[in-house]
């Protein structure tokens, strides 16, 4: 980290000790540590905020990775989760279960519907979940004795995270995954099926390989960490009569959608059609713990339903179930019952849209789309992503521009002048060029 060395030491003069002291051992995520700019010190979160090191607050665009869907430290998730540490931070979820995973277990079941999506595996991290959701979609097929539907059809611009099979499923070609080529089991991969021509491309790659498929798998309504690519509710019941029609698992990935993101409280709840297994993380706490679930419908986990041990879903995660994430967890469905959640995604969406419609005009903006509580400005390129992010932080918001575009996905309780805030500092600083 010699290129950051004389950078870090002018930041200890007006950082806390334990920056200084230990950012040449940490390695942060999707950053080349040699040239990444040094990252902001935090000490605290409230609210939609974010508080410096130094005393500077930012307005969080992003609510951490989309999560914090309740904005930070909301009193009731924090109770819940105190409550929980005196009883019982932590037990293993082998041959043992507590009240806080089973209530939410059935819990979520019942939000799911209508539909029979009512088996719930636990992890830790939505790439854990799509992993499960994988090796749950080929086993069903093996318990059935059709051991030669192990591929997958996915789809260009997805993304579902960094383990290796959810590398393997996400876009081959568009993703940043691209050094591990050889080490991914190849999948199928086509466009979604927007138009005719699309369509009939789809069609023909199940046509081919329909028979060494164990499921399709997408990211309804909203393609997030490929592009902040959207598509209609009509694209979901495509993909859902052609997995009826070739006998195939239909997975649809909800880690970013889910949870009113999107503007219903699941995505594919607005498209009318149900998926054979679902997968859930992000907002699922709230933003306060790590927790993730993978829930099938009642077909996939009868065919693991047997007298022979070989049948059985081989997966534990050793922190699965945490009863502090499943306290946080529960108190996150409270406040989507007793608040207005949802209606306050309506509004929001209607204030990125006119925040951030007049970049449009704007030199090199391709495109300004909105959907739920997801405003996003695509740029026919960023120069630099590091001179961007600093520009953002100039104007006192927290914005982390990715590829070609600048996004935001704001806490739903955010005020409406933060969020004023957060559309005035996008205008401002792309008027200026990127």
């Amino acid at each position: 980290m010699s290129g950051n060395t004389s950078e870090n030491k002018q930041k200890s003069a007006v950082s806390p000790s334990w920056y200084a002291n230990g950012l040449d051992h940490v390695w942060l995520p999707y950053a080349q540590m040699k040239t990444a700019a040094p990252p902001l010190a935090v000490t605290a979160t409230h609210g939609s905020r974010i508080v410096l090191a130094d005393g500077h607050e930012l307005i969080d665009g992003i609510a951490s990775w989309w999560t914090a869907c309740h904005g930070y430290n909301h009193p009731h998730i924090r109770a819940a989760v105190e409550h929980q540490l005196k009883a019982m931070p932590h037990v293993m979820f082998g041959g043992l279960v507590h009240e806080p995973a089973l209530t939410l277990a059935r819990r979520l079941v019942d939000l799911l519907g209508p539909g029979d999506l009512d088996r719930v595996f636990f992890s830790e991290s939505g790439s854990v979940a799509v992993e499960v959701a994988l090796k749950m979609a080929v086993q069903y097929w093996g318990n059935q004795g059709r051991r030669g539907r192990s591929r997958f059809l996915a789809f260009t611009g997805g993304y579902h995270g960094d383990t290796t099979g959810a590398m393997a499923v996400s876009d081959p070609h568009g993703s940043m995954h691209a050094a591990f080529r050889g080490l991914l089991p190849e999948q199928i991969t086509v466009d979604l099926p927007v138009d005719e021509r699309s369509t009939a491309a789809l069609e023909a790659a199940l046509e081919r390989h329909a028979g060494e498929l164990a499921a399709i798998i997408v990211e309804p309504l909203v393609q997030g960490a490929g592009g902040m690519r959207f598509h209609d509710a009509q694209v979901l019941r495509t993909l859902r009569a052609a997995a009826d029609r070739y006998e195939l698992l239909l997975i649809f990935d909800e880690i970013f959608t889910g949870f009113g993101r999107t503007g219903s409280l699941f995505a594919f709840q607005a498209a009318g059609v149900v998926p054979d297994i679902v997968t859930l993380s992000k907002a699922l706490t709230g933003g306060t713990l790590p927790l993730a679930a993978t829930i099938a419908g009642r077909k996939v986990f009868e065919a693991f339903w047997s007298d022979d041990p070989a049948q059985a879903l081989m997966h534990g995660p050793t922190f699965m179930a945490n009863p502090l994430a499943c306290a946080a967890a529960n108190a996150s469905l409270d406040l989507f019952e007793r608040e207005p959640r949802l209606d306050q995604v309506g509004k929001i969406s209607g204030a990125l849209a006119a925040g951030l419609e007049p970049c449009r005009k704007f030199p090199r903006v391709r495109d300004v789309r909105v959907k739920g509580a997801i405003g996003v400005v695509e740029l026919e390129r960023i120069e630099n992503l590091n001179t961007l992010r600093q520009r953002f932080v100039a104007e006192g918001v927290f914005i982390r521009p990715f590829g070609t575009v600048v996004y935001l996905t704001p806490a739903f309780t955010m005020a409406e002048d933060e969020l004023a805030k957060l559309t005035d500092a996008v205008r401002r600083v792309l008027s200026e060029g990127v």
